[in-house]
This record gives structure tokens, C-alpha cells and sequence, in this order.
């Protein structure tokens, strides 16, 4: 039985809870290490602005930056106890707003972050091969896409970018029912930029979709509306459009990371209170 390494982005202090998950497919041991590149945005005190020859726009930039930080970082803690290591699944169409969301969500919870894609391309030996392996046995691979949800379904402290593909059937669905889901809803146009200014990694399943912008831009449409019934059925839905329009912004790429996190938390913090009244409701008198 051949083992294979595979690598996901997460906390090295963490490393040694879960360096013993393995993913099984086609006789095959596929073993998960872990590894974290990504980092925050540096917090800078108040006084190192003053001390700069900053201008007073970058100024109040910096100072938005770190209030948005602190308020991310306040809310956090207060969360943290009643989520209780649940896992957070994030769905709808692939696009930088959702993979950006994804790794700072993780780092400001000390989660783990997944992307569920990447996962099944190891565990299929590659990109190449997994577009090989569609074409052969494509009920083969959507199983297997279904194993590694089921695999990360029963971990917790996760933060997961779902693929596309996580919402297409009820067994899929009834998996990301285990944590917390939340449809990251991204204007088709931002999308379809995206992928023809190759700002994402398009998925083995996601190959198919090329051209020029326009094109690109009809087959999104095609797959949004069939995937849309299954985002809908997210816990929390967060809209780029209604976040910009929140905080002022005049264009939609002004809406950050940070921003989308800070909303994230709120929704989900939403979700904790719903839970805890209807648990106080359900006990005896």
C-alpha cells in the first residue's frame, strides 16, 4: 500500500495533533503534513505612525488597519470558548475573496486551513492526474472528493475553502453539516477577472472553464446555477456587494481580507447565540 505525502497550510505549533490523519483512496495511504506560510498583516503602534513620514492618508489608512486588526482580534477571543473547536466550511464559486478569507480566518482562530481541492489533487497524485482521472472515472472522482469531505468533516479546528463541486448532492451537504458553512457570495464578473488574470488556481474540476472573459463569464453562470440551490443552504451567507455597501466603498475590490473576517466572525458569533437560546430553551423547568 504506496503512502503520499500531501502538505496544507496551518499553525506548526499545532503540527503534532493531527500529523497522524490519512486520507484513503485506491489502496493508497495519503498522508497529511503541515505547514503554515501565511502571516498576518503587522500590527503597528499608534506612535510609529506619528514617528513616520507617512502622509495623513496613509496615516488613517494605517490607523484603519489597525483598528480593523484589533477589532478582528477582540472578537475572536470572545468566540473562542463557545465555538469549541467547530469547524468552518466556507462554499460558493472559487475566487481570491474566498481563499484570502480562508487563511486569515484560520490564522485569527488558530485553526487549520484546507482547501478541500488541493486535497483531492494530492490524494489523486497531482493536478494532471486528477483531470486524467476525471476523464476516465469521473463517478470515481466525485467519491473521492466525498472522502475527503468526510475526513474533514470529523476533525475539528478547521477552517475549509470548499470546492465547487463540496455542495453538488445531500451526502456532501449532510457532511458540511458538522461545522459551521458559510456561502461566500462574489459577483460573477469579480470571478471570471479572476480566472483570466490567473489570480487563482483553477481545480482539476474547474479546467474546463477558459476563453476570453466573456466566455469565461457564461460558464461561470452555468455552474452558479447549479450549484446555487446547495449554497443556499449555508448557516450564513456573506456578500461582497452588501459588505462594500456596509462599509462605503465606492469599488468592490476595496472590500479586504480583513474585512471579510471581521464580518465572518459576526455572523458566526450570530450563529453561537442562536445555538446557546435554543439549548436554554430546551432544558427543564
Amino acid at each position: 500500500m504506496e503512502i503520499i505525502q500531501a502538505s496544507c497550510g496551518c499553525r506548526d505549533y499545532l503540527q503534532p495533533r493531527l500529523n497522524s490523519r490519512i486520507f484513503y483512496s485506491n489502496s493508497r495511504i495519503y498522508s497529511v503534513n503541515y505547514h503554515s506560510r501565511f502571516h498576518p498583516r503587522s500590527i503597528f503602534s499608534r506612535n510609529e505612525f506619528v514617528l513616520s513620514a507617512a502622509t495623513p492618508d496613509s496615516v488613517a489608512t494605517e490607523v484603519a488597519q489597525v483598528d480593523i486588526s484589533l477589532a478582528i482580534k477582540k472578537r475572536a477571543a470572545e468566540l473562542s470558548p463557545n465555538l469549541k473547536g467547530t469547524s468552518i466550511f466556507l462554499v460558493g464559486i472559487n475566487s481570491s475573496f474566498k481563499t484570502n478569507l480562508g487563511k486569515i480566518l484560520a490564522d485569527t482562530l488558530r485553526y487549520y486551513y484546507f482547501n478541500s481541492d488541493s486535497l483531492v489533487e494530492e490524494a489523486a497524485g497531482g493536478k494532471t492526474a486528477a483531470i486524467s482521472y476525471i476523464e476516465r472515472d469521473e463517478e470515481g472522482f466525485l467519491a473521492s472528493e466525498t472522502e475527503v469531505l468526510k475526513q474533514l468533516s470529523s476533525m475539528g479546528r478547521l477552517v475549509v475553502c470548499a470546492g465547487n463541486g463540496a455542495v453538488k448532492d445531500a451526502t456532501n451537504l449532510a457532511l458540511l453539516r458538522h461545522g459551521i458553512t458559510i456561502w461566500i457570495d462574489v459577483p460573477l464578473d469579480l470571478v471570471a477577472r479572476d480566472i483570466v488574470e490567473d489570480r487563482i488556481q483553477l481545480s482539476a474540476t474547474d479546467m474546463l472553464i477558459s476563453g476570453s472573459s466573456p466566455e469565461v463569464l457564461a460558464q461561470l453562470n452555468t455552474l452558479y446555477e447549479c450549484r446555487r440551490s446547495g449554497y443556499a443552504t449555508a448557516d450564513a451567507t456573506i456578500s461582497i456587494q452588501k459588505v462594500a455597501s456596509e462599509l462605503g466603498y465606492s469599488e468592490l475590490d476595496a472590500v479586504g481580507a480583513e474585512d471579510l473576517c471581521l464580518e465572518a466572525l459576526k455572523e458566526i458569533e450570530k450563529l453561537m447565540r442562536a445555538k446557546k437560546m435554543m439549548e436554554e430553551a430546551a432544558k427543564p423547568f
